[in-house]
């Protein structure tokens, strides 16, 4: 039997939450000395989608929003960067997810979260088909959305199907420990879906909390755990490494003025697996990537985050390929 390649596999597909971020109008100072918010759309899983539709790739959310003015303003935002949003559900049951974010001198930022609960926590299995992996490259989820509500069978569902379908899983835990009850649910919940992925990627800053481990190299034996084939680390601007267990690269980060490094970690992810997928790199070719090849994503994703973290917001400081 001649196999059939006419139909590429190049849709990355995403599932959690979509929010709106309310940015604030200045810098270095507590909340409550903030006047003034800007809305704009965010929530990890929905940047992931914006960064690789941004740069020409097809992107899908998987998610849930309230039917209320924020959660159409987060659709129509996503259909004008390019992300299909014929997934995403509306419900009457409760309201879009909303986040209040402050920011330090250097883009760092912090968060008030309103989710108690919101329309994405309230997505379940039933949403999911099928027909939604046909044509799915991969798909990318984080931690946010796996606490103990009905959208953490979801994501159980969609891995599922997206290992049936043959797809890349890669998961980013982006941490946000105000949205626990307490540290030990997460880093169990983090735990316990890390061998899920073939992805992983994991940041400095969060490296101690999930492995016990303050060096990467010594954490590693810790990662590679069930599915993982490839390990992605993050230092910010001291630049990111890229582990498989034959080959490893290391791509030194951008030095600039950073505004807002709010979506900086997902666009990374994004921009790496829109790179990955360029290069025609699937499951079964994860665990052969070479040292050059790690290096190529790895360059390029720091230079897409060099661009981003110099304009305010998540969505709309992604750069276009053009621009990188």
């Amino acid at each position: 039997m001649i196999k059939n390649d006419s139909i590429k596999k190049e849709k990355l597909l995403a599932i959690g939450e979509a929010l709106i971020d309310f940015a604030p109008d200045k810098r270095d100072c507590a909340f409550g000395e903030v006047t003034a918010f800007s809305p704009k759309v965010g929530g990890a899983p929905a940047n992931v989608c914006a960064a690789f539709a941004k740069l020409g790739g097809k992107a899908a959310l998987l998610s849930q929003l309230g039917n209320d003015p924020f959660g159409h303003k987060i659709i129509d935002e996503l259909k004008e960067v390019g992300v299909e949003t014929d997934y995403i559900t509306l419900t009457e049951k409760a309201n879009t997810a909303l986040a209040f974010v402050s920011l330090s001198k250097n883009g760092d930022r912090t968060f008030s979260f309103y989710r108690k609960p919101s329309a994405d926590m309230l997505y379940s299995p039933k949403n999911i088909r099928d027909e939604y992996f046909n044509d799915a490259f991969a798909l990318h989820f984080c931690s946010v959305s796996l606490g103990d509500f009905p959208m953490k069978e979801a994501h159980k569902t969609a891995i599922e199907k997206m290992r049936a379908a043959g797809g890349i899983i890669s998961f980013d835990p982006n941490l946000r420990f105000q949205l626990w009850e307490n540290a030990d649910m997460l880093i169990k919940t983090v735990r316990e879906f890390i061998p899920y992925a073939d992805i992983l990627k994991i940041s400095d800053e969060e490296l101690s909390f999930i492995t016990g481990e303050g060096d990467i190299k010594k954490a590693l034996s810790i990662l590679f755990k069930g599915s993982v084939k490839l390990v992605i680390y993050t230092c910010g601007s001291g630049g990111a490494y890229a582990f498989t267990e034959k080959a490893s690269a290391f791509s030194a980060g951008h030095k600039v003025n950073a505004v807002d490094t709010t979506g900086a970690g997902d666009g990374f992810i994004g921009s790496f697996l829109w790179k990955l997928m360029r290069l025609k790199k699937g499951l079964d070719d994860l665990e052969a990537l070479t040292e050059k090849e790690l290096k190529e994503c790895l360059d390029f994703s720091n230079a897409f985050c060099a661009k981003s973290v110099q304009r305010s917001g998540a969505i709309t400081s992604y750069p276009s390929a053009d621009e990188i």
